[in-house]
């Protein structure tokens, strides 16, 4: 049982056990008791087979139920690879300090989030800090998100967060925005190692070192994540067409379908920003993120080619040391 469980209660409820999730499991044919994981590859939902002997307190995973969507990420170190943040994810809280506003990683992370078929809520934190042009610039970036001010030390914008909080609930962000300050908060403890951010350059430090879930109540569970340096595109189409709504709309609109924006002829979405409509910085991050997607996209189907051939070159040479020992 997690610590954070009171004796008495169902650790499946307190960590998002639904109807929903009860009927996902009777449709499996793999025998075994239900599960989820809660720390590092956290969210998914698991079949645990009961321990072969009497001696041995430890359960074995034996099957993995299907993602209803996942938070995932170019992987860090530069391979060809995808990196699972969490999975089964209801809402994304994109935590942003308002003192280190970076509107381009923000556009990055709510791409990420609707990405995951979760619902984004923009935490904007340190508001005593925020000038009236950071709350006009998280307006213009997050469209169909929810954007709260909250201010944890004086618990002020809380309740009006907790509101929107459903399901399994994961705080993405930059180190030092305020994540695990917030998940201490809304579980009214410190559950969370938190630190100040470096004077020098108002950076944090990785107090969460792996992603970990905590139960709220009701049936609401957080996922707390280590700080993201970076945030690549991973097959995040879908996620950064919901991300820029107003140039997608646009889009339909220009005379060619493949249209970069850029000197094209009958482009809608230059024509838009010529006229004042839009903004021609939305317009640059939006094409370099569809750049970035499509470069990484590239590169993991070459990647994937290479490692089918030499696959089938092992292969062949086993057979040919087959016949020939034969």
């Amino acid at each position: 049982m997690h610590p954070d469980v009171s004796p008495g209660t169902d650790p499946l409820v307190e960590y998002g056990w639904s109807e929903q999730i009860a009927e996902r499991f009777a449709d499996n044919d793999v025998q075994g008791s239900p599960g989820r994981v809660v720390r590092v590859g956290t969210g998914d939902w698991v079949i645990v087979r009961e321990p072969a002997t009497e001696g041995d307190m430890t359960g074995r995973v034996c099957a993995v139920l299907p993602r209803t969507g996942a938070i995932r990420r170019a992987d860090a170190s530069g391979r060809s690879e995808e990196q699972v943040l969490a999975t089964n994810v209801d809402t994304v809280v994109v935590t942003v300090a308002s003192d280190t506003l970076d509107v381009g990683r923000m556009e990055r992370l709510l791409a990420l989030a609707w990405d995951s078929g979760a619902q984004p809520v923009v935490a904007l934190t340190k508001v005593d800090l925020a000038t009236e042009a950071v709350f006009e610039q998280v307006a213009v970036v997050a469209p169909g998100a929810s954007v709260v001010e909250v201010c944890a030390p004086d618990r002020s914008g809380l309740s009006e967060l907790r509101t929107l909080l459903h399901g399994t609930v994961v705080f993405v962000g930059a180190s030092g925005a305020g994540k695990s300050t917030l998940v201490n908060a809304l579980c009214g403890r410190d559950i969370q190692a938190t630190a100040p951010v470096r004077q020098a350059d108002g950076k944090g430090r990785h107090t969460t070192t792996e992603r970990e879930m905590f139960p709220l109540g009701g049936g609401v569970t957080l996922i707390d994540t280590p700080g993201l340096r970076g945030v690549g595109m991973w097959d995040a189409g879908a996620g950064i067409a919901s991300a820029f709504p107003e140039i997608d709309e646009l889009v339909r609109y220009c005379r060619f379908a493949d249209c970069a924006h850029e000197t094209e002829p009958g482009c809608a979405v230059r024509a838009a920003v010529d006229r004042g409509d839009l903004d021609a910085r939305r317009v640059e991050s939006h094409r370099k993120l569809r750049r970035e997607n499509e470069w990484i996209a590239a590169r993991s189907d070459a990647r994937l080619r290479h490692e089918r051939t030499r696959e089938i070159k092992v292969m062949s040479r086993a057979i040919r040391a087959y016949y020939r020992d034969c």
